[in-house]
């Protein structure tokens, strides 16, 4: 046990988070989600590792209201782990005055998760810097994880070579099912476009789905991916697992 804790110990995940927005289709405020930061977060310092928050552009962080589980719509009311972290002092400054990428060096990490929420569709799908950021981590055999409405980053990134990164890998990322689901839930229409449509147009790629709102992740190499919000820690364990071997 004490061997396999030395282990852990070594390692150190950079978590990156969506900077705060404004959705082009509702007006709404956008931002992060939180399960998809807490409960990854709840398990890579559980195995024992280091864990960095950063933005892409830096500064403080807001959360998807919906996220919340203090919301008053009760959405994640259920959700105690972000819950905790949002209560707490000492985790609650972790998402206050984020370093950007620009301050952070991806050489000093084991892996590179990527969280989703509202605000990746409009502040991440076309920041050139992340998605090259990203593909330099990836290139130099860091595991890659993404989930959510993070994943809307792989229909843009692309590898030193010019192929996508996901050339030839499976992978998943928020469901038609979902956001049919979401639009009626809020009655309007939310994203500006749908992951999966995208994803399935891309020519030399294998994109699935799981059950709506199921956890669901997977590994195709060092890439790894989930599905939404309830497949955080389906993706952290895989980190988990991927770096352990």
């Amino acid at each position: 046990m004490t061997a396999a804790i030395d282990t852990y110990s070594k390692k150190k995940i950079l978590i990156i988070a969506a900077n705060p927005g404004t959705s082009p289709t509702t007006g709404w405020p956008i931002g992060f989600w939180w399960a998809e930061l807490t409960h990854p977060f709840w398990t890579f310092t559980e195995a024992g590792y280091a864990v960095d928050i950063v933005s892409p552009k830096g500064g403080d962080l807001t959360a998807d209201s919906y996220s919340d589980p203090e919301d008053a719509s009760g959405y994640s009311a259920h959700d105690l782990i972000s819950l905790g972290f949002k209560k707490s002092p000492a985790h609650a400054a972790l998402l206050m005055g984020t370093k950007s990428l620009g301050e952070v060096d991806a050489a000093g990490y084991d892996a590179i998760f990527v969280v989703g929420g509202q605000s990746p569709m409009v502040t991440m799908i076309g920041d050139t810097d992340l998605h090259a950021f990203v593909a330099r981590a990836y290139e130099a055999g860091k595991v890659l994880a993404v989930i959510c409405h993070g994943t809307c980053i792989l229909l843009k990134t692309r590898l030193s070579n010019g192929d996508l990164l996901v050339n030839g890998k499976t992978w998943t990322g928020f469901a038609n099912s979902e956001e049919a689901f979401a639009d009626g839930f809020v009655g309007m229409k939310i994203q500006p476009f749908w992951i999966e449509d995208e994803a399935k147009a891309l020519a030399d790629t294998n994109f699935v789905v799981n059950a709506m709102f199921k956890s669901f992740a997977l590994r195709d190499g060092n890439l790894i991916t989930g599905q939404q919000q309830y497949s955080g820690a389906a993706a952290a364990d895989l980190v988990v697992q991927t770096l352990g071997q």
